[in-house]
């Protein structure tokens, strides 16, 4: 899959262009929603016998309509984890724009001309909730007067999990709530996100259970304060675990939050590498044990639990 990143104003030389089938969105986990848009689009690419391009952002529009500093935006996807599910749904390109203050207050007359036309789209397909142009401030049932007839236009609706809309902000409060199932069915696969091995307190070994400890960006959304059953990605291959996410309430208060992920059949030093960590079940709170003894025997169980749920599990599909 090709990855196109564009800085407004673009040198036509400098972008890769040509007939295609445009999807356009922000795609913040690229949900079963954003999937029925792509499945949409690509339905559609089959039949014209183009390649599928998606256009996204580099950073959420929040960040300069609404002056949010991005450390406060919650992603469920940063944007690596984001291109990685785009090419797993069958997409050819992914045009990558820069979300600046000039790109944003394009009038919506000239985003179609220079980001849809002019970059070749013959179709384009978005939600029917998407905005572009000065902030966002036209939609979709103005598009077809801003296209002229240039290209075909196909908007998909909401995509509804009972009476309720799958939305990325549902999904976001699920996670951080501590309804994991809600959310991976929302999401359509096991949620997910990218980190870094770092030392910490090398407490798990004293314990029997060596921990990886995680660090990830600020923006990256940790879910709720808890334990659960996880599944790692390092160099290729898969492992099965139990990770903590919470304070290490039981060595006293008001420590910084920690995600650690004990791996099962695990022997390797790691710290500097990154691990992909899939959230499959919340087992538990965390809680405040009277001793270390008592820490023990819940580890115990807990991986217990862990081993026996995984055996009755798919590994994540790459």
């Amino acid at each position: 899959m090709e990855v196109i990143t564009i800085h407004h104003p673009y040198a036509p030389q400098q972008v890769t262009s040509g007939d295609m089938v445009l999807c356009l969105g922000f795609f913040d986990g690229v949900h079963c929603g954003h999937q029925a848009v792509i499945q949409a689009a690509k339905e559609e690419a089959i039949k014209r016998q183009l390649p599928l391009a998606v256009m996204t952002f580099n950073r959420s529009p929040l960040i300069i309509n609404r002056s949010l500093h991005p450390d406060k935006m919650n992603y469920l996807t940063q944007l690596p984890e984001k291109i990685r599910l785009l090419a797993k749904n069958g997409v050819d390109k992914v045009y990558v724009v820069d979300y600046t203050s000039a790109f944003c207050q394009l009038s919506p007359q000239d985003f179609v001309d220079q980001y849809l036309v002019d970059l070749g789209a013959k179709v384009v397909v978005a939600g029917f909730d998407y905005t572009y142009g000065d902030k966002g401030t036209a939609n979709m049932e103005k598009l077809a007067t801003y296209a002229k007839g240039r290209f075909q236009i196909i908007e998909v609706p909401a995509l509804n999990k009972g009476e309720k809309k799958i939305a990325s902000q549902a999904i976001r409060k699920q996670l951080l709530s501590g309804d994991l199932e809600a959310a991976n069915e929302g999401l359509g696969y096991q949620y997910f996100f990218k980190g870094t091995v770092i030392n910490g307190f090398k407490r798990g070994r004293t314990l029997g259970y060596p921990t990886a400890n995680i660090y990830t960006p600020a923006s990256t959304l940790m879910p709720e304060v808890g334990v659960y059953l996880v599944q790692c990605e390092w160099q290729h291959r898969l492992y099965w675990g139990m990770a903590s996410i919470g304070h290490n309430i039981t060595f006293g208060d008001n420590n910084e939050r920690t995600l650690e992920i004990n791996l099962f059949d695990f022997n390797e030093e790691i710290y500097g590498e990154e691990l992909t960590v899939f959230f499959y079940k919340y087992l538990r709170q965390e809680q405040k044990f009277a001793s270390i003894e008592a820490m023990i025997d819940q580890l115990a169980h807990d991986k217990a639990k862990c081993q026996a749920l995984a055996k009755n599990l798919e590994p994540y599909q790459k």
